[in-house]
């Protein structure tokens, strides 16, 4: 049964009606069909209406939705049966929040790293939440490199709440991981394309995210803290968060009018979990132009174009 959300109320029992009527239409012989294709087109105009008009706390909502596509969906979608994961980062172990591998969208080569936050209570236990510890940014630190040297463009998908803030992890140098990855990922020699698919926490996020190109899902966000947090430190409750959301402008809008993402990969009314095929479509487009503009241009001005983006980020005239 799909799961609905606060403030799609009025959805779900539009979907109610649909569900009564195919069930009426089961056990006897009523025709239905011009009720339901009347119910459907109300469900289509109202879910316009409500996604036309979302609010930065409802972005969230819907960037948390448990029925959401999660990375290892996209790169299977992608690449189809051409993706080969590879695991570990040499040194402590496998991260299971992050995974990242080898692929190919239309025959091109492509190396794909993301965080994976699991589709089950069960799993997502057994990914962290998402959460990546520095063996996480080190696995995917070496698979950037190993697409470096065999001049493969990188593509990373981000969906994390934030790197883990465990005591383990600090002891294994999370900041310095983190850190590292931000100095390679500017020197990188070969196109790199970073995605928000869902939630863009902080240095979690960051961690993988620093491209040629940045792109956000119509309804992720990207932000320094997440609203329930910021209204714990600012309020000591979490009650002022749809305020906090508003007040920290983490939006795909509000990123690209601040000129800290390159573009917005639009999603399907609804969402991305009521059209997952939609978005990996919208998402596909993207990818293969802008690896097809990257390649063109060499490593060096790719390099500097790269610092001059992210140096400019901040400073006001």
């Amino acid at each position: 049964m799909a799961v609905f959300l606060d403030f799609e109320k009025p959805i779900e029992e539009l979907q109610i009606q649909i569900d009564q009527a195919r069930e009426l239409a089961e056990k006897s012989e009523v025709d239905v069909q011009q009720v339901l294709a009347e119910l459907e087109e109300k469900i289509a105009r109202k879910r316009a209406e409500i996604y036309g008009n979302l609010t930065p706390w409802q972005r969230v909502q819907v960037s948390r939705h448990p029925e959401r596509p999660y990375t290892l969906y996209y790169i299977k979608a992608l690449t189809g049966e051409n993706f080969v994961e590879l695991h570990g980062d040499r040194n402590v172990k496998d991260d299971k929040a992050m995974v990242g591998g080898l692929g190919t969208i239309d025959g091109k080569p492509v190396m794909f790293i993301g965080q994976q936050k699991g589709v089950n209570t069960k799993m997502r236990q057994y990914r962290n939440f998402g959460m990546a510890n520095p063996e996480g940014y080190r696995k995917a630190l070496r698979l950037m490199k190993l697409a470096e040297k065999f001049n493969i463009p990188v593509v990373s998908l981000i969906d994390t709440p934030g790197a883990y803030p465990g005591l383990e992890a600090e002891e294994r140098g999370q900041g310095e991981a983190i850190a590292r990855n931000l100095f390679e990922m500017v020197n990188l020699r070969v196109p790199m394309i970073c995605v928000i698919i869902g939630e863009g926490a902080s240095g979690g996020a960051l961690g993988i995210g620093m491209g040629d190109k940045v792109y956000m899902l119509e309804n992720s966000w990207y932000s320094v803290i997440s609203p329930e947090n910021c209204s714990t430190i600012l309020w000591r409750t979490w009650d002022f968060k749809e305020v906090a959301a508003d007040a920290l402008k983490l939006t795909a809008q509000n990123m690209l009018d601040n000129k800290l993402i390159d573009g917005i990969i639009p999603e399907p009314p609804g969402g991305a979990h009521t059209d997952p095929e939609g978005t990996v479509r919208n998402l596909k487009a993207q990818l293969l132009k802008d690896i097809a503009k990257l390649k063109k241009v060499s490593a060096d001005r790719r390099i500097t174009a790269r610092i001059k983006k992210y140096s400019s980020m901040g400073v006001y005239g």
